[in-house]
């Protein structure tokens, strides 16, 4: 991917991980992505985007995978360990996704079960079995997401996704150092093509004030 050089303080040019999850790349989801990572790019933030179906990533884990999960190598596929080594070496996540039956698309929930593993994302505590953060380097979270249904709906349902990704994996990250950004469109559904337009440009325009 073409992107500026890295810079790890906020403020600074950053190394971005997009990951986006539809099947259509022409979707509303697909424009959004598309804007957040020219965005980010226009701030001079080197991107890595991750397009889970069109690189045919299967988001189930597998026996072998389950057994070696608490081991010192629980990673035995090279896409997973591609994707980890960017996971590592970035100072930003963005997850872009369409809220499906109040959550994550499966393949995106298989993304974080299968590459944000021990030793990526966090630590076993070898005594207490508890985690310990390991997303040391990560200073922003961002999430990105489309909804059939209201906000309120979305509230009497807890909004799944959007609580794993600004609330599970930003727990995973430094607790003063990391923050969130949340861009949510709500009854997509029911809104006219100007809504739209201007969702899309609001994302564009965060993504270029990214620090």
């Amino acid at each position: 991917m073409v992107g500026a050089a890295t810079d790890g303080s906020l403020g600074r040019r950053m190394r971005y991980v997009v990951v986006f999850a539809h099947p259509d790349g022409e979707s509303f989801s697909g424009a959004l992505c598309r804007n957040a990572v020219d965005g980010l790019r226009e701030a001079g933030h080197h991107v890595d985007l991750i397009d889970l179906y069109a690189e045919g990533f299967d988001p189930r884990m597998s026996t072998a995978e389950r057994q070696a999960y608490e081991s010192p190598n629980p990673i035995l596929s090279a896409q997973i360990e591609h994707y980890a080594d960017l996971v590592r070496q970035a100072q930003g996540l963005v997850f872009v996704y369409p809220t499906w039956w109040w959550g994550l698309p499966a393949i995106m929930k298989g993304w974080l079960e299968r590459v944000l593993v021990p030793g990526v994302s966090f630590v076993l505590d070898p005594k207490t079995n508890k985690v310990k953060a390991g997303l040391g380097q990560i200073r922003h979270v961002v999430g990105i997401s489309t909804y059939g249904s209201s906000r309120t709906s979305m509230r009497l349902f807890n909004d799944a996704g959007r609580r794993n990704v600004v609330r599970g994996v930003r727990v995973l990250a430094p607790p003063v150092r990391c923050r969130t950004t949340w861009l949510g469109m709500y009854s997509l559904d029911r809104a006219t093509a100007a809504q739209r337009e201007a969702f899309l440009s609001r994302v564009k325009t965060d993504m270029r004030g990214a620090r």
